[in-house]
Order: structure tokens, then sequence, then C-alpha cells
């Protein structure tokens, strides 16, 4: 069970809700819903332990799993392998660790008292169900798409979406009576969603998720939580719904149509009330009803709703491109090795001006390790690219690796323009204020915002470089449909080259990619709709 007690919660100096309750029990499936940047995630942190609360207090019963959006593993455990650190959820790692001590105890001195501990140490995991536990590890993950001979590997040798995958894998098989799950599907091929859906269907505790992805909403839980914040002064109210998330799409019509019709009445009737007040106030034989009617107005302010109000949009569009050369870049014999075997190696391709690059290939196949190479993140450690005359590349990082968490947006965009470009500040917050990031928000820490915004916040920076070429790793991850939409179509409009990662279909099939380049083989072919199908399984 997980239950919020007059709950505030606090972001930037601004109260994202107050004094919230409500109760989640065992097979409850709640979905926490909202517009992008209404304080989800900052709701999400405290409940799952990683933020404290400003007032009020969350009572969690039983064992407890929660998925961040921007999970990080320890670096201090890259060294271990993936499946170790699956076990860890519950605690068997340490258990196999010990009852190993306790064995070479037992050979080096095989009196009674260390084969009694070792004896008993060995039962007592038999009977938990140790010795199966590895093969229970093996197949959540196999069903999260992570196949056996990247759970061997060390941490510190996956992908980004592949140690995501692993520390989902690792919190579900920890077996918690309560699970808090922020975006959930990111990362996922089709396969590995419909698993982990299934998973959440059987699943018999308290589960609570945030996520753009419609299906699992839809499939995955039985109430909605709404978290009613309009605008960035507002303070949030938590609305219940119950159903499926279609089930509240349509009953929040309905309410907000309910609510935008007794506004309008209220309105009318004060509008009429004010029209007798100021038409009679100052008569003396008419004082005292115009007296009356400035209490009812000012019950009614009082008792006042307010209008919903329109789903706010954002229109997007990137600066023209500088002109550059025919070619905007080659690459020859590109090779990338992390210890062990290459991830992939002998990658060619060259992409001319306007062309557009997609670059394809299973989890762990080097999609990211490609685009850092490109971008200057990190070496090919055999190989090499050329960029064409006078081009210039823009990064989007998938994992945000280029926000400073500690610094606010206003400073992260102005340590993003190059030498040699003025930008005011004024300028600056019109490109923030593009992506629907305003006001005060743009002095907050960028470590404060959510999935979502982190995106927004990311491909604003790239506004301020003059490119001619853009690197995209996933840039529509996290983004609600309106922004996804607004962010694609300004991509389709833009007539300088593109390279990118995405397994989102609608938006791979709208931006039309010139070529495609499977890894980590590295054939190159040209892009038709039948390569939309590996789209969603990359």
């Amino acid at each position: 069970m997980l239950q919020a007690q007059g709950l505030s919660v606090e972001v930037g100096g601004r109260l994202v809700v107050e004094r919230a309750d409500f109760t989640v029990m065992a097979r409850d499936k709640v979905g926490i819903v909202g517009r992008n940047g209404a304080g989800k995630t900052s709701l999400f942190k405290v409940l799952g332990g990683a933020d404290e609360p400003k007032e009020g207090k969350v009572v969690r019963s039983g064992g407890f799993g929660y998925l961040s959006q921007d999970p990080r593993i320890d670096a201090a455990l890259d060294a271990r392998s993936s499946v170790t650190h699956v076990l860890s959820g519950r605690g068997i790692d340490d258990e196999i660790v010990r009852i190993e001590k306790l064995r070479i105890a037992m050979e080096e001195t095989p009196d009674e008292r260390n084969v009694g501990r070792y004896t008993r140490a060995e039962e007592e995991f038999r009977i938990s169900g140790g010795y199966g536990a590895e093969s229970e590890a093996r197949s959540m993950a196999a069903g999260l798409g992570l196949p056996t001979d990247r759970l061997d590997m060390p941490i510190g040798t996956l992908s980004g979406g592949e140690r995501r995958r692993v520390e989902l894998a690792r919190i579900l098989f920890a077996g918690s009576d309560v699970l808090c799950l922020d975006e959930p599907t990111n990362h996922l091929d089709v396969d590995a969603k419909s698993w982990l859906m299934g998973f959440l269907r059987q699943y018999k505790g308290a589960l609570l998720v945030i996520s753009h992805d419609l299906d699992l909403l839809d499939e995955a839980i039985t109430r909605v939580l709404h978290l009613d914040r309009p605008a960035e002064d507002d303070v949030g109210e938590i609305v219940e719904y119950r159903g499926t998330y279609s089930q509240y799409l349509r009953a929040r019509a309905d309410d907000e149509h309910r609510l935008k019709r007794k506004a309008a009445v209220q309105s009318k009737e004060i509008a009429r009330l004010q029209g007798v007040v100021d038409r009679f106030g100052a008569k003396a034989t008419k004082a005292a009803m115009a007296h009356s009617m400035e209490k009812r107005i000012a019950r009614l302010e009082g008792q006042r709703v307010r209008a919903p109000e329109s789903a706010r949009t954002i229109a997007v569009r990137f600066p023209d491109p500088p002109p550059c050369g025919q070619t905007v870049i080659e690459a020859s014999g590109l090779c990338k090795a992390y210890g062990g075997p290459p991830v992939f190696e002998d990658i060619d391709f060259d992409l001319g001006r306007g062309e557009r690059l997609l670059v394809l290939g299973l989890n762990g196949a080097g999609k990211t390790s490609l685009l850092r190479i490109l971008a200057g993140e990190t070496t090919a450690g055999l190989g090499h690219f050329e960029f064409g005359y006078q081009v210039t590349a823009g990064y989007y990082a998938q994992e945000h690796d280029n926000l400073r968490t500690s610094e606010s947006l206003l400073t992260n965009i102005r340590d993003a323009v190059p030498p040699g470009i003025d930008l005011g500040e004024t300028r600056l917050r019109g490109l923030l204020g593009m992506f629907g990031l305003s006001g005060e928000k743009v002095f907050q820490d960028s470590g404060t915002l959510s999935g979502g915004e982190k995106t927004k916040l990311a491909l604003a920076m790239l506004m301020v470089g003059r490119n001619n070429l853009l690197l995209l790793d996933e840039p529509t991850n996290n983004l609600d449909p309106a922004s996804r939409r607004a962010v694609t179509n300004a991509l389709v409009d833009w007539p300088a080259a593109l390279i990118l990662v995405s397994h989102d279909i609608d938006f791979v099939r709208q931006l039309a990619p010139t070529k495609v380049l499977l890894m980590p083989d590295g054939d190159v072919d040209y892009f038709s709709d039948e390569w939309l199908d590996l789209v969603e399984m990359s």
C-alpha cells in the first residue's frame, strides 16, 4: 500500500500540489497524468522517496520499487555483470557471496561450527529459491529485450537503453508490493513493451505509472490521478477518475465542458449584478439594494470556478542552415569497442547536403555510440570520418548528457552559444519560450525538469548554433503528443542534413529518410516503408 497524507510538493519555490490525499492499495493500477511540466515527475520523486515533501508524508508498506524517468546506475557498479545487478533486487548477489565465503571457511577449517554455518546458509538459500533465481532473472531480462550474452557483460559496457532495461528488470525481479514506474516503456521495442504490459496486467501489488505510451495507459491501469495544474503559477490539485485512460479522457472532457458552462453562467450573473450596482449604487434610495447586490457578487466570486484553458501548443521552427558543400560527411572503417569484442566495425557511409540518414539496429548495436563519435563526445577505436566544407553539426543526446543539472535553463542555453555568435537574453528566452519554457521557469535548475522538459531544453539548445547537420538520438522521447508533432513538423520543413536514431514510427515516416544505415553490420540501403517494421524494434 502507498498513502499520501496532506502531501505538498514544491519545485523551484513553487507549489506543484498542496495537501493532497490519496491511497493506492494492492491490485490498484494507477496512472498519473497531466500536462508536460505540470509536476508529475516531481510528485513521483516524492512518492518514490527520492525527494522530501514540503509538507505531509508518504506512507509505504511492504517492499517498494521505484523506476525514475532517468535512472542512473551507480558508476561504482560499472564492473559488475548485468545479471548480478538484476539479482541484487532480492539480495541474491549478497547471499551468493556469503555462501561462497562460508564454503571457503569450511574447506580451510572443516570443524563442526563452520560446517554447520555453511549447511544452514546453503539450505536456507535452496529453500528460498536461490538456485532458481538466476534463471528467473534471465527470463525476466529476456522479456525486456536483454539477451543472455548482454546480461553477462559489465554494466559499464551497455548502451543507455540497455542499462535502463537492466534497472527495470532489477526492480521487477525484486517482487515489491508497490511499484512506481516513470516512463517504463522508454527504450523498449514492441516485443519488450508487450511483455511488460503483460507483466503489469498480472501484477498483484499496488502500481503507479507515468507514461506517454497510450497503449500502456489503456491496457495496464484501472484508475487515473490527474494532476490539474493549468499554469506554472498555479497550485495543482489531484482529481481522481475511475477506469482506463480512454475512459478518463471522455470523463475529463465532460468535466471541462461542465466547468466552462458553469464559469460562463457565473460570469454572466456577476456582470448582471455589477451592472445593477453601477446603475443604482450612487442613489441614496437604492443604496441598500446595491449593497445587497455587492454581497451577492462577493459570494459568487468566492464560489467562482475557473474555466479550463485549452491545451497549450508549441510552434517550433529551426533556424535556416548556413550554406555548405555538397558532401556533408564521409565515414570510413569506423570501429568501437569497450574493452571486449567490437560493438561495431568497418562502418562506411557518406551523406549529401539535405539528405537524411536513419541509423537502425537492435539495442546494443552501437547506434548511440556511433552518434557520440560523430559528435566528438568519444573516439572511434579505428577508422575516421570527415565533415564537408563549412559543415557544422549539432548533437541531441538521448540521455541529456549535455545538460548541467545544477545550472538554470537560461545558463544552459547561454553556455551552448558557440563563440562568435551574439545572442542576448531576450533572444535566448524567446527560444526557450518556443518550447513552452517561459517565465520564472527559465531560472530553475535544469535538474528539476521533467523528462519532457529536459528534451525541450536540449532541443532549444540546438537552436543557438549555426548548424547544417543535426545528429539526433531519440529526440521525441518523453514528449507529449502535441510537442512531438510540433518538433516533427519543424524537422520535416528543415532543409539541411540529418543523422537520426529513433524508434518512433510516425516520426520516421514523416521525416522520410533518404538512406538507412543498419548497425552493427554497417549495411547502407535506400529508405522505404519496408524499414518501418524494424524502426519499432530498434
